[in-house]
């Protein structure tokens, strides 16, 4: 690792913990607030839709290309500096915007820039975590953090100005992002060279491709929660406010699961582990099936803390077990295909289908049938490595 812009492991970790706080910062804009700005604009939910449907295609490509770039150049820095730097661009582009065809055409510039932020962050956050001896979960709950603090600022602000200050403060964050990234140390300096024939033969490892495999199983549950329960609880009476909380509940709940895991999590191996977060699913979307009030579906969202946060850090470290730290990038990118992409991509078609041809609790119960198959793969996987 060379000389750190930032001298102390101290200042390391307080940059890498504000990045992961303005990353999510800005996910509270464009998941919460920026639908609700291009409603003001007169769009209707179907360009609404159809802004937000390039997003998951987007990031298929543009995680593969910068992950491989990112290892290849090892320059993690210089890449999210210039990602930030594009991203701000199409902000400051899309301002004086109203027409919807200028409109969506930036906002996929911007996508492609922006889908690749949370895996290169997990990325580096990773890699510094291992070399500097701290814990990744630790530095990741200040996204949580983020997500669940702006989620009421970003709110009251936008209350008392208008839907006209949200592209602003999208703005503000993301230069946050940008400034802090100058100060990342180059963790990828002392790391073996990129060899892409490499990184192809441990993708098609069997155990890398079932790992990848019961990943995007188990994310497609996490997406059908996460796409279908706003409409869920609007269709159960609640507002908008009720939906926020939801929101706000589940990145609190999130906290404390990352301090214990932080603390706790490297006692327990990771199937195991892995197998019981995909069972509490099972158990959180079959609840919000059977929900028939909007406190229900709050309470339900407190079930985050057990099923998303130990899902994606244990995930992430036994990620790190399957790929070396010279493809650390390569690697999250082809997580990030997989949680994201291929699995935003299969949730939202799967359920759109069933919530048309049979409702809102089938979209949740087949959920619930998704992180079944997760679950029982992942213990599948650990009782035939205890027999080998």
């Amino acid at each position: 690792m060379d000389k750190p812009a930032i001298q102390s492991v101290r200042g390391q970790i307080f940059v890498l913990r504000t990045m992961q706080f303005a990353n999510y910062a800005t996910a509270v804009l464009l998941i919460t607030y920026f639908p609700l700005y291009f409603e003001s604009l007169g769009y209707t939910k179907l360009q609404i839709g159809a802004i937000y449907s390039v997003g998951p295609f987007l990031s298929i490509v543009s995680n593969l290309i910068v992950g491989i770039l990112s290892d290849r150049t090892k320059n993690l820095r210089r890449i999210l500096s210039t990602l930030y730097c594009v991203q701000i661009l199409a902000l400051a582009l899309l301002l004086p915007q109203k027409e919807f065809g200028i409109m969506a055409g930036i906002m996929a510039l911007f996508y492609l820039f922006q889908t690749p932020n949370n895996s290169m962050l997990d990325s580096v956050s990773l890699l510094a975590a291992e070399q500097l001896k701290r814990s990744f979960a630790a530095i990741r709950m200040f996204g949580s953090l983020g997500y669940a603090i702006c989620a009421i600022a970003f709110g009251y602000l936008l209350k008392m100005y208008g839907s006209d200050l949200t592209i602003i403060l999208a703005l503000c964050t993301i230069v946050v992002s940008l400034i802090f990234s100058f100060f990342i140390s180059n963790y990828q300096a002392t790391l073996k060279k990129f060899e892409f024939s490499g990184l192809w033969t441990l993708i098609r490892r069997k155990e890398t491709l079932t790992f990848f495999l019961l990943i995007m199983v188990v994310s497609v549950a996490h997406r059908l929660n996460e796409g279908f329960l706003s409409i869920s609880m609007r269709e159960i009476g609640a507002d908008d406010s009720i939906i926020g909380f939801a929101s706000m509940a589940s990145a609190v709940s999130e906290i404390p699961m990352f301090f214990l895991l932080a603390k706790f999590g490297h006692r327990f191996r990771e199937l195991p582990l892995l197998a019981l977060a995909s069972f509490l699913y099972v158990i959180r979307l079959g609840l919000l099936s059977y929900a028939s009030e909007p406190w229900m579906m709050v309470a339900l969202q407190t079930m985050h803390c057990i099923t998303f946060a130990i899902f994606y850090i244990t995930a992430l470290r036994c990620l790190q077990t399957l790929i070396p730290d010279e493809y650390r990038s390569s690697g999250q990118a082809v997580f990030a295909v997989v949680w994201s992409g291929l699995a935003g991509l299969i949730a939202g078609t799967l359920g759109g289908w069933l919530y048309d041809a049979m409702g809102l609790s089938y979209v949740f119960r087949t959920g619930a049938l998704f992180a079944l198959v997760g679950a029982l793969g992942f213990l599948l996987v650990h009782m035939r490595r205890g027999n080998t």
